[in-house]
C-alpha cells in the first residue's frame, strides 16, 4: 500500500538561499518550477531591470536551475550518447548547450547546459521543473560505473549580465577574459566558485556557480562593488531572452515540440551514432517539419501572448508560444509555431487574434535585438 503524505512541507515551494536578500529589496515573488523566486523588484520593475542589463549590469538569482553531476569512468561518453549535442566538439573547461529528447517522439524533455570537466566528470544544469526527470532518465540508462548525483539544492547560481559585467568581476578579482561558453574555477575571499561565460540575455555575461551556503556572501560582495549592479527578477530575464529569440522550455520547446520544429537543430550532433530520439529526429529532418518556430513583430500597439492563434488570411497557420512587450524596441514581439505549408517568407503579414481582434504582425527572423555576445 502506498502511503500518501499530507505534510505541507512536501508541497511548499523551495526557496533560494538568497530569499532574505530578495525580500529586503522588495521583491515580488512568483512560482518557477516548484521554487518561489523573485519576479521583479520594487523601485522600477521590469523596465528598469531590463534596461540595466542592456546598458550596464544586472544580477539575477537563478538558483532554481537544476544541478546534476555525472561522474565515473566514461561519464562524458555516456552523457554524449544520451543528450543531443556532441560533447566531442568541446574540450574540458568548456560548456555546451544541449537537449534531452524523448527516445520515442523526439520531443524536448529539457534543454541543458553541460559543463565538461573531464572524461569522467560532466556537470549539467537543467531547468528547475525538469531536473528530477532528467536525473531519472540518466540514472535509468547509466552503466554501473557511472554515478548520477542530484545536487539541485547544493548550489546557487548568480547570473551577472550586461555590457559592464566584466568590469564588476574584474573589480572583485574574478576572471572575466575567458571565451564564450567556457568556465574556470575561482575564489572570492574564502569562497570557491565556478565562473562560466554564459547567459540568457544576449549581452556579455557570466554565471557564478556558488555553494549554497556561500550565496549570501557572494551576493553581498557583488552589490558592494563598483560599478553598482541592478538586482533583476525573472520577468526581465524573460523579456531579455525573448528579444534574442532564445527559446523557453515549456513554451517554445517541450515534449510536444522537437528540435527540428524549434529550429534548434544546431544543438544536435546529427553525425553522432547515438543520442535519445536520434532516429525519429533524423526522419523528421529528412521529411521536413510540419511547423517551425518563427519570429513575429507587431505592426500596431499590441502585445501578443502565448496561446494566441495566428492567421494568414482566414486560415489559422500557427500559435504564439512566447510573446511580450520589447522594452528595447517599444513594440510587441513573439515567437510562434507556424505551419510550413504554405511557405511564408520573412516580411509576410499575418494576424494574431488579440482579444477577439485581428491584429497585424510581420514574420521576422530573430533575434529581434542584435546581441552583443561574441
Amino acid at each position: 500500500m502506498t502511503e500518501v503524505t499530507t505534510d505541507a512541507a512536501a508541497t511548499r515551494p523551495r526557496r533560494s538561499p538568497l530569499h532574505g536578500r530578495h525580500t529586503a529589496l522588495g521583491a515580488k515573488f512568483a512560482p518557477f518550477g516548484g521554487w518561489e523566486m523573485p519576479l521583479e523588484y520594487a523601485g522600477g520593475g521590469v523596465l528598469r531591470e531590463h534596461t540595466a542589463v542592456r546598458t550596464g549590469i544586472g544580477v539575477f538569482d537563478v538558483s532554481h536551475l537544476g544541478k546534476v553531476r555525472v561522474t565515473g569512468s566514461g561519464a562524458a561518453e555516456f552523457v554524449n550518447a544520451c543528450l543531443s549535442n556532441d560533447l566531442g566538439r568541446i574540450r574540458p573547461g568548456q560548456a555546451q548547450y544541449t537537449l534531452c529528447c524523448d527516445e520515442a517522439t523526439g520531443g524536448v524533455v529539457d534543454d541543458i547546459i553541460a559543463y565538461l570537466h573531464a572524461d569522467d566528470h560532466v556537470f549539467l544544469i537543467p531547468n528547475a521543473a525538469n531536473s528530477a526527470e532528467v536525473v531519472r532518465r540518466l540514472r535509468a540508462a547509466a552503466p554501473p560505473q557511472v554515478t548520477v548525483t542530484d545536487e539541485h539544492e547544493g548550489y546557487a547560481v548568480l547570473a551577472v549580465q550586461g555590457s559592464r559585467s566584466a568590469e564588476l568581476l574584474d573589480g572583485l578579482g574574478l576572471p572575466s577574459g575567458h571565451e564564450y561558453m567556457s568556465f574556470t574555477s575561482a575564489t572570492l575571499g574564502a569562497v570557491e566558485l565556478t565562473v562560466c561565460r554564459t547567459g540568457y540575455t544576449g549581452e556579455l555575461g557570466y554565471e557564478l556557480l556558488v555553494p549554497a551556503g556561500d550565496a549570501v556572501a557572494v551576493w553581498d560582495a557583488l552589490f558592494a562593488a563598483e560599478p553598482t549592479p541592478q538586482a533583476c527578477g525573472l520577468a526581465a530575464r524573460d523579456t531579455l531572452r525573448t528579444e534574442m529569440g532564445y527559446p523557453l522550455h515549456g513554451q517554445d520547446l517541450s515534449r510536444e515540440i522537437t528540435p527540428v520544429q524549434a529550429r534548434s537543430g544546431w544543438a544536435v550532433g546529427w553525425d553522432k551514432p547515438a543520442f535519445w530520439g536520434r532516429d525519429v529526429l533524423l526522419a523528421e529532418k529528412a521529411a521536413g517539419p510540419a511547423r517551425t518556430l518563427r519570429g513575429l513583430a507587431a505592426v500596431e500597439r499590441a502585445i501578443p501572448r502565448p496561446g494566441m492563434p495566428v492567421f494568414h488570411g482566414d486560415t489559422r497557420v500557427g500559435t504564439i508560444t512566447s510573446g511580450t512587450f520589447s522594452p528595447t524596441l517599444k513594440q510587441g514581439i513573439a515567437l510562434a509555431l507556424i505551419d510550413t505549408a504554405p511557405a511564408l517568407p520573412d516580411g509576410a503579414e499575418l494576424h494574431v487574434d488579440i482579444r477577439n481582434r485581428r491584429t497585424p504582425v510581420r514574420l521576422t527572423r530573430p533575434p529581434f535585438v542584435h546581441p552583443s555576445v561574441k
